[in-house]
């Protein structure tokens, strides 16, 4: 498994911010984590990345244990905070040149006999990165960008440097909190693009709280509410749990009216938005839609439209985490 967390619990004092929380991801998944604010979500994503460490339980990350491999597991995890951190001041390409020299780095970076040179080992390392930083830019869309200050750039392209520094190391496991805050429709839509080009190759687990974003980009639905896991399953099987009514919306070729429609069998209420489109209420146990087919024929109608609403997301998260 990417990430394996198994009865992790978290305690700030007396508050309990994950309760018994577990949970698989397999490799190549993209994972969208939802939840209200201050449902533990930050929490486990800083568990998961080594910022912090459970009260009780296990977690792991590539087979790495969080707690006693924690350099193992940084090393194979790319983390986006929700507050993306960065240095304004420096210029997009020597900032991600920095980011490179940390990364690649670490215990081999020495100088040979207190001298002021790299060793060669360490020379190739730079050559490595700066081949790295070069791939990266053009992947996330920053090549036009890579010579301005980050400081001058817009929240969607600094968003886009955010990516581009958890990238750098090319982890296995990328860990994205709030990535698209903030951002106006446009820069919305090439984050999402980004990020799903980018779970073609690696394992995503995506925090938000937009609910058409986890629709739009991820396979797998996780819903938190008070620190427990309260639905877990794929995106598209969320959005089939049945509510307490079932909307069928139909559109015909001439005028009908709301009586009419309360006449046909089955009907509990029927709605007629601004768009022309009949919205027909009815119990989950029933469809209505033959007993509407039945309606048209008798009156002459054409039938141009007849669609069953999906249960969206945003309701099913509505339900879940109602107090």
């Amino acid at each position: 498994m990417s990430i394996n967390v198994s009865h992790i619990t978290k305690l700030y004092g007396t508050q309990k911010a994950l309760d018994d929380v577990s949970l698989e991801i397999k490799p190549g998944e993209v994972v969208g984590l939802l939840g209200p604010n201050g449902a533990g979500k930050s929490t486990l994503m800083k568990i998961l990345t080594c910022f912090i460490p459970p009260t009780s339980g296990e977690a792991s990350v590539c087979g790495f244990d969080v707690l006693e491999q924690s350099m193992e597991v940084r090393r194979r995890v790319g983390y986006l905070p929700e507050n993306n951190p960065l240095y304004l001041d420096l210029y997009v390409k020597e900032f991600l040149g920095f980011i490179a020299g940390i990364n690649h780095g670490e215990k081999n970076q020495k100088y040979e006999a207190r001298s002021t040179k790299l060793s060669t080992k360490d020379e190739g390392r730079s050559a490595i990165s700066a081949e790295r930083i070069k791939e990266i830019i053009k992947l996330t869309g920053l090549e036009a960008e890579q010579h301005k200050k980050i400081g001058a750039l817009s929240r969607g392209y600094r968003q886009r440097v955010g990516l581009a520094q958890a990238l750098l190391h090319d982890p296995e496991v990328l860990i994205l909190d709030e990535p698209t805050s903030g951002l106006d429709p446009n820069q919305l839509v090439e984050i999402r693009n980004l990020i799903r080009e980018i779970g073609r190759e690696k394992t995503i687990m995506l925090s938000t709280h937009i609910m058409q974003e986890v629709e739009a980009i991820c396979d797998r639905t996780i819903i938190i509410h008070k620190g427990r896991i309260v639905a877990d399953d794929k995106t598209k099987n969320l959005q089939k749990i049945q509510s307490s009514k079932i909307i069928i919306k139909v559109e015909f070729d001439k005028p009908v009216t709301k009586e009419m429609l309360e006449r046909i069998k089955g009907v509990k209420d029927v709605l007629h938005p601004a768009s022309g489109i009949w919205h027909l209420e009815s119990e989950p146990s029933i469809d209505i839609r033959p007993a509407v087919f039945k309606f048209a024929v008798d009156n002459g109608l054409t039938v141009l439209s007849l669609q069953r609403d999906e249960h969206r997301l945003e309701e099913v998260f509505q339900e879940l985490t109602r107090t």
